[in-house]
């Protein structure tokens, strides 16, 4: 039984958590990507995908949650017509959204790969994206569809599914198409073509798992029709609501959500289209490309996992705080938002101390030994790793906010973040040429003030009162410990280890110091252990010394 009940808890934290996991994939890709099409290859592929993404926020994401809570407040109702009917609205919306934002990409293509970005090669993996928003503005239909109805799982599953194609399609294109792409540079004795080419592929392949992702939710769509046939005919609906009525719904529900969202993830666009500028005013815009696929393609997504990674602990937690609130029951939902804080602390803390420590051995495994990109990449990952903890935090928040149906505060909270983060990098790049320092310190305000702001606003709701000790202070203090133990490891290894060695025993001697540190304090206890892989270790040896 108890083997059963962890099976069907783990299946349910996939389903719930698809989400991330997807998150974590999209950011895993971009590392062998980098070696199949290169650096400058991914620099030339990060536009494109980065335009595909945030259109796919507004048709896929936005839309499928805008349309599936519409259905399921009827569904429950047993309004089945007025369902069907928000569906067939929702779907000539999006149908019309998407053929717009896949034109707008297909015309536009140009002016953004030359003006936008300024990167002009870029220009055919912007083209190659137009059709992959159309695909995904008609998934983000379905998915909804699906939730609307109570089958998150099949939702769940269709974003794996796309996931695992999307990875698999990247790196098989993107070689391929690279490999084309060398015999034309060799032909016009122009190399950047080579890596335009690569670019092209990763966004053909990104095509492809769209395609394979719509006709598994078309495949679904038809084997569950047959069992909504005769909902109909038990419907309970007093009027039948008009298009006119839904389409408003749907845009009421559908424009905050989104544009909280694009705001979230602007970012990355417009740090490239300053970075490019700033690489081109101080006469090093021959490396720019290189520079940026750098960053894009092993910086950003090694924070990326370790924020992701602490925010798959807090995610489940979410629910729990915003289903307390609505029950009114407040003692529990500030009990809940204390672990949350707790959890995040305990596990985004070592993370950011970690990653800014092992900084050059990770830099070593990318690049090798001495050279150029990996003192550079060493040095970013010394001064971002920060930015792990301050995401992680803005996504607790952030999804307290949403779950909680404060999207009026989320906008607020996004929109004034990035438009600080706009101010930041512009100084600091245009103005101050530093870089990607320049943009790291914007990066820093903008998750940091998104972090303050969206606290300030849950806080003023639920007027909760962290307890700074057990919640933050006492795990920062524990990482900071085992982040010592682990740097002075790594330095007494790395005179005759390898890179690989010196990562693996450090992380796991830090690892077991920061758990060590956290139970001397009492951050967390026996019934926190029990649930931890290897926590009887932790159980037996406190016992032993006195401390449980």
């Amino acid at each position: 039984m108890n083997i059963q009940w962890m099976t069907k808890n783990l299946k349910n934290r996939i389903v719930l958590s698809a989400g991330i996991i997807s998150y974590m994939l999209l950011f895993f890709l971009r590392i062998p990507l980098s070696r199949v099409i290169g650096d400058e290859g991914l620099g030339l592929f990060a536009p494109a995908f980065e335009l595909f993404v945030l259109t796919t926020l507004v048709v896929s994401y936005g839309m499928s949650g805008a349309m599936s809570g519409i259905i399921r407040y009827r569904v429950k109702r047993e309004r089945y017509r007025n369902a069907d009917k928000v569906f067939k609205t929702a779907f000539f919306m999006n149908l019309f959204l998407g053929v717009v934002m896949a034109l707008f990409l297909l015309v536009f293509s140009s002016w953004i790969a030359e003006i936008l970005v300024l990167e002009r090669l870029s220009r055919m993996a912007v083209m190659a994206a137009a059709p992959s928003v159309f695909f995904a503005a008609m998934i983000g239909i379905f998915r909804g569809y699906f939730s609307g109805y109570g089958m998150g799982v099949l939702t769940a599953h269709s974003q794996y599914i796309e996931k695992i194609a999307m990875f698999a399609g990247a790196l098989i294109c993107g070689r391929a198409f690279y490999g084309y792409g060398q015999k034309v540079a060799a032909l016009y004795q122009v190399e950047a073509h080579g890596y335009a080419y690569g670019a092209l592929g990763a966004m053909v392949g990104v095509f492809l798992s769209q395609v394979i992702a719509l006709l598994h939710l078309l495949l679904v769509y038809v084997i569950y029709s047959g069992a909504f046939k005769g909902r109909p005919g038990q419907d309970n609906s007093r009027r039948a609501e008009t298009r006119f009525e839904i389409q408003r719904m749907l845009l009421i529900n559908l424009m905050p959500l989104s544009s909280a969202v694009v705001l979230s993830n602007l970012y990355m666009i417009v740090d490239q289209r300053f970075l490019n500028h700033c690489m081109n005013m101080t006469e090093k815009g021959n490396v720019r490309t290189v520079q940026w696929g750098c960053y894009y393609g092993k910086f950003a997504p090694l924070l990326g996992i370790c924020a992701a990674i602490s925010s798959l602990f807090v995610h489940g937690l979410t629910s729990k705080i915003s289903n307390a609130y609505e029950r009114e029951e407040y003692r529990s939902m500030r009990e809940r938002m204390g672990r949350a804080v707790r959890n995040t602390s305990m596990i985004s803390f070592p993370a950011v101390v970690f990653l800014a420590v092992l900084g050059k051995p990770l830099a070593v495994i990318c690049y090798g030994r001495a050279t150029a990109q990996s003192a550079v990449l060493a040095g970013w990952l010394s001064k971002g790793a920060v930015l792990i903890a301050l995401f992680s935090f803005s996504f607790l928040f952030g999804q307290i906010l949403y779950k909680m149906r404060m999207i009026r505060e989320l906008f607020l909270t996004a929109a004034a973040s990035f438009l600080v983060h706009l101010a930041a990098a512009y100084f600091m790049t245009q103005r101050g040429h530093m870089g990607v320092d320049g943009l790291l310190c914007a990066l820093i305000l903008l998750f940091g003030i998104y972090m303050v702001l969206a606290f300030v606003f849950l806080n003023r709701r639920v007027k909760y009162k962290p307890d700074w000790f057990i919640g933050v202070l006492f795990p920062l203090a524990a990482a900071a410990v085992s982040g010592l133990i682990v740097f002075l490891l790594n330095k007494l290894l790395s005179g005759f280890a390898g890179a690989t060695v010196c990562i693996i025993v450090s992380l796991l001697a830090g690892l077991f110091f920061h758990i060590f540190f956290l139970v001397i304090l009492r951050v967390i206890g026996e019934v926190e252990l029990q649930e931890m892989p290897l926590g009887f270790l932790f159980i037996a040896l406190g016992r032993t010394i006195g401390i449980l």
